[in-house]
Order: structure tokens, then sequence, then C-alpha cells
């Protein structure tokens, strides 16, 4: 795991040492661990490779052709290098200066900086060695070199894991540049036609002189819809996310960026004749691998445990993989769990999290978030997410890689992705049933009615209802898309602000015939679980922590989506699939449970109490009253509607803030 950063003048123009220096130490936080430079001109071939005050010693005397001779601060801003690669190394594999970043194919032809893991290292390293590629390390960054120069783009289709990489091929003298399939590891951009930059994080881009614009489309997607990372665009105009599953090449000849799509989720493709205990025992099988190949470290290793479904199968999957194989977590005999706990019983889930611990026998580490320690650390979250985010459950879960940083752990396993896999949310009943009703399963959908209603405490019609909204044609939906946008938003928001982005509604719209599959598949790939992927990379690694979601395991969430839709739904039950998979293997009450918490916080309380005189200063500032978004009037209502306890908006007021902190601490 690492933080990367790059450029390249296409005009052949130096790239200052100072700024790709600036940009690396922004992120040293992802790589406190070491520290490298690539230097080049690509006009003449010439390179340089430096060091910097994190490299440790033993890396310069290492011998390596990648080893730094010299450091950063060594080079002169007359020489002429219009391409540098930086590399911050947080040390999870191969602890050894072998490690070091950028590293380089055996003639110095490729080099390569690389954030993340392939989990199927070793297994691809044999089939490269047999080829007659050789290795010098024992860290997998080497093995993305040579997979690339055997397959060259197929190399992507080859690996299993998370990543995001850039690759300079100084014969072919182009870029290239990957993210993993899911998007779990970062990769951003800038691009001006002459100077090209990435990095991990955003904020190493603004080191650079980029206008620090705020991107009005994003945020009135944001504030209007509660959307975030559904699209290549960021919160800052020109700085744009390479998306999960795609690739970027660029050509120092032509000048020419190009971004395509090397893998994609086959919706037509399904399963059938299997049984149910089939099912399980593929799944089963899957993610338990999974799991093993996540564990593969040389750094004390631990897990997430929230107390729902998902993070209790991966610690109790982890459980029976030392207990009855003999597999060993470096750091400990014994695994470590991180949980977020609260005094709220509305949002403390310890009666289930206390299940798993017994079950396992696990050293069980606890951490209650507040609303005096969100006020405390809200400056330092808002600027390690660079974006704005959705709900201060963010803050529970950054508490709790706080805690796992304390306890020396350095890599993290939890449920992330579970719930869009496998249909975890209960917003996924109304698309299943409007699939059932589009291809006449009637009486399955009677069934399922019933159960829906006597498990959820809804009405039959109510779920139908709501499974109707989702075959309505266009034209009506967008009806229905501006009545909400005139009653609901049109309350807080501005309406010429509403007004200039009154079509701005992106539809997340997969290929599939099936609504149900459509709706996971969106969900899972373009709306949601980006977001969440977001804001889990940049919780760990403001902590220095690595952390791994085993259920994105490209195998399994192909089987998954191959499985019938029964396997995800069943008699009003979700994750039928990985409750069947896993009986025996989860407590019961976790395993049978239905009610579902995710990473919730008492949100609504701390407005009303600790936090209330911070929000209260924050809506009446001159700052805010000057924002061409809000409608300030009504949202100085909304608050005291909230504060009364007329009404529960916390999470609307959160998105109102939240952007305000934001401005004030990256545009303003």
């Amino acid at each position: 795991m690492c933080g990367i950063v790059g450029g390249i003048n296409l005009a052949g123009k130096a790239i200052p040492t100072y700024l790709i220096s600036e940009m690396a130490f922004a992120l040293r936080h992802r790589g406190p661990d070491d520290e490298g430079y690539l230097l080049s001109n690509t006009a003449t071939g010439h390179y340089r490779v430096v060091g910097g005050q994190d490299t440790p010693q033993e890396v310069f005397f290492s011998g390596y052709l990648y080893s730094p001779r010299g450091s950063i601060s060594d080079i002169s801003e007359n020489d002429r290098y219009n391409l540098a690669l930086a590399n911050r190394r947080l040390a999870i594999i191969d602890l050894s200066a072998a490690g070091h970043q950028p590293m380089c194919n055996e003639d110095g032809t490729i080099w390569v900086v690389h954030n993340g893991e392939i989990y199927n290292f070793r297994e691809l390293r044999g089939e490269l060695q047999s080829l007659g590629h050789r290795f010098v390390s024992d860290v997998d960054t080497e093995v993305i070199i040579h997979a690339y120069e055997e397959w060259g783009v197929g190399c992507l289709n080859k690996f299993n894991g998370m990543w995001a990489f850039c690759v300079w091929d100084s014969k072919k003298q182009k870029l290239f540049c990957s993210r993993d399939r899911f998007g779990i590891k970062p990769l951003y951009y800038y691009f001006d036609k002459e100077q090209f930059l990435f990095a991990s994080e955003i904020k190493a881009l603004l080191q650079a002189s980029i206008p620090k614009r705020a991107n009005e489309r994003q945020i009135y997607d944001y504030l209007a819809l509660g959307m975030v990372d559904h699209t290549e665009e960021t919160f800052f105009e020109k700085i744009k996310q390479l998306r999960g599953g795609e690739y970027l090449e660029l050509s120092i000849k032509t000048g020419r960026l190009s971004i395509s799509r090397y893998w994609d989720i086959d919706l037509d493709k399904k399963f059938s004749g299997f049984t149910d205990e089939e099912y399980a025992r593929i799944f089963y099988e899957l993610l338990k691998d999974a799991v093993r190949l996540h564990l593969i470290s040389d750094v004390p290793v631990g897990t997430c445990l929230s107390g729902g479904l998902d993070s209790s199968a991966i610690v109790c999957l982890v459980d029976k993989l030392m207990r009855e194989e003999g597999m060993k977590i470096p750091g400990s005999k014994i695994q470590k769990t991180f949980s977020a706990r609260y005094e709220d019983p509305r949002h403390d889930e310890g009666h289930f999290i206390e299940h798993v611990v017994r079950e396992t026998q696990v050293e069980a580490h606890f951490i209650y978030p507040t609303g005096e320690g969100l006020l405390e650390e809200i400056e330092k979250l808002i600027y390690h997410q660079d974006e704005p985010f959705g709900s201060t459950s963010i803050y529970a879960q950054w508490s709790v890689f706080k805690l796992a940083k304390i306890c020396g752990v350095k890599v993290t396993l939890d449920g992330q992705g579970g719930d869009e896999l496998l249909a975890g949310y209960h917003g996924y009943f109304s698309s299943f049933f409007a699939e059932l009703l589009r291809v006449g399963q009637w009486s399955q959908l009677f069934k399922e009615l019933q159960s829906y209603a006597a498990m959820h405490s809804y009405s039959k019609t109510q779920g139908l209802s709501r499974a109707v909204l989702w075959l309505l044609p266009k034209k009506a939906e967008s009806i229905f898309r501006f009545l909400r946008r005139f009653t609901r938003e049109g309350l807080w928001l501005r309406r010429d602000f509403l007004r200039r982005f009154a079509n701005n509604h992106p539809r997340l719209v997969a290929k599939g015939k099936s609504i149900f599959d459509n709706h996971l598949y969106t969900t899972l790939i373009r709306s949601n679980l980006p977001s969440l992927l977001r804001f889990e990379d940049r919780n760990s690694m403001a902590h220095s922590i690595e952390s791994r979601v085993p259920f994105l395991d490209y195998r399994l969430v192909e089987f998954v989506f191959a499985t019938p839709a029964t396997q995800k739904i069943h008699n009003g039950v979700t994750k039928k699939i990985l409750r069947d998979a896993l009986k025996g293997i989860l407590p019961e009450p976790i395993r049978t449970r239905m009610d579902k918490l995710a990473f919730s916080t008492p949100e609504d309380m701390w407005f009303r109490t600790t936090m209330k005189g911070f929000l209260m200063d924050l809506i009446s500032s001159e700052s805010f009253h000057s924002r061409p978004y809000f409608d300030v009037q009504q949202v100085k209502k909304l608050f005291e509607a909230h504060i009364e306890g007329k009404r529960n908006v916390s999470n609307t007021i959160w998105r109102i803030i939240n952007l305000e902190l934001w401005l004030r601490r990256f545009i303003d």
C-alpha cells in the first residue's frame, strides 16, 4: 500500500523537482516507510533515481537498478526532466529494500509506481518465471512490471487484487495507468493537453498551480440527490478520477489521452440447475479463498467488526482458517477485532458483536465515537477525505481505524461490498418486486410481498407501489424527479441554483434485462460502492493502515451475479446465499438477524446537543450567507425544526455543513 504521484509535460518543459516532492509529501500518511523518485528526460532518455528524507539508509545502498542514488534535494532546477514518478511506501509485503519504488525491469526501460496489493502475485510470478522473466524481489509490484512486458493491457485481467498504478514505457513512449476492477484504490488526474499529473489523492494535485474551482454540477448532485463519486468528475473542476475497471494511456508522441474499460460484469450470464446447497458450497469456497488471500502480509493484520452479517462473516472465516487450517496472522496468535460502539441503543450493535467475540475468542477492541470527538477532529476528517461525504458515519469508521493504529495493526479486513453484492439494503426489495412484475411471476411476487410485509413491518401495498415506480416510462420518471426537486430540495436550495441544473440527473442505468440485476450493478459499480470505497481508503490511509475487502474478490462477484435473484432475496430474507453458506460458522443470532444499522452514528442527537452551537455559528456565518446554493432562511427553519425534535433531518443538515466546511478548507 502506498501513495503515488507523477506527471509529464508533453511540450518537454521541466517539471520542477520541488513540485513533485511537495506532491509526494502531501501523501506521506499513505506511505511513511520510504519515498522514491524517478526523474526522466523523455527526449534524451536520460534519467535519475533519487530518494528523500524518509528513504531508509539501507535502501540507498541496496544495489538494485532502481535503488536511489542521491536525494531529491540534490537535483538542480536547471536539469530538464519533463517526466517524474514518485512513491510513498507503506511496507506490507517484503519489508526489505527490494520493495522500494519506483521499480523497473532489468534494463530500465519500464518503470512503475504502484499502490495496492496483487493477491495472486506468487502464482503469476511462477508463471512469468516459466516464460523467462527474472525477479530480484518478492513483492507484487515487480510482478506488474513483468506481466505488462509479457501481456500488455491483457495483464490487468490476470490480476486479482486492488491497485492503482502508473507504468512508464520508455520504448513505446507512453504512460499506462490502471485502477482495479471496483476502484478500491484511487487514482486522480489533471490534463490540460500539455501537462498531465496524477496522484492517489486530490490534495497532492492541489500542490500544483491548478485553479481551485468548485465543480457546481457535483455540488448539485451532492446537495439535491445525495450522490458522490458516481461519475469521473470530482468536486474540483478539471480534476477527474479514473474509474474502477478502467485503464488510461497517454502517448507522448501524439499527445492523445485515451480511457478504456478492461473489465465489466456480464449481466446476461446466468447459472441454472444448481441446488441451494450447491450454490452455498461454491459461494463458501470462493469467499473463504478470498479471505485467505487477503490475509497475506508481513505485518500485523486485524479485522473490523460492526456486528453485521458481512463483517462477522469475515471474522468467523479468519477464525476458521486459523483454528482448522493453521493459518498464521503476522503479529499475533489471536485475531484482533475493532468495533465502534455507542451508549445510544438505537445505534449500538454491541449485542451482536459480543456473539461473534464469544464464538471466536478474538481479542476485541472497542471505541466510542462522540459528538465532542467529531468536533475535535472534523477539520482533519474533511482534509483527508478531499471531497464532501454523505454522513457522520464516516467518523465512526475513522475512529475504528484510529483504534487499530493505536493497537499496532497495519492491515485490516472488513465486509465492505457485501451489501451491494448480495442485496443487503432493504431498498433492493422494490427492484426485486419490479422484476417479478416485469416477467409476470405473479405467484412468486405475491408470496414475496407477503413475506416482506410480515418480516419488515411494511404493507404489501407499500411494497407493490414502490415496485411500480421502477416500471414507469422515462417521461413519467422525469416528472417525479421534477416534483421531488421543487418540493423537498426546493425548501432549502436556491431556486436559481436548482434551475441551472434542472436536467442534471445522471441516469445510472446498466445494460442488463433484469431490473433487479441493473439495480445491483448500478450500486456496486457506479453509485453506492465507489463512494464507500473512497471513504474507507481515506480513513484507513489517514492512519497509515491498509484496508482490504474480501467480498470484492472479482471471482466471487462474477459468481454471485450469475446466480438467480432468489439467491440474494428469498421469502423476505436478504443475502440468502451468504446465510446458507455460513450456517454453522456464523453465530445464529447474526446469521438470522433481519435488521440493519450499517455504520450509523447518533448524529441526530449530536446536532441537537454537543454540536448545536457549532452548527448555529456556521449557518449564521458571513461565508455561508454568501454561497449561491442555499436559501439561508429555509436552512435555518430546517435546523430549528430538527433542534426542536419536530423532524429528523440530520442527514440533510450534514450535507449542508459538510459542503460549507469543505469550501472553506479547499476553495476559499
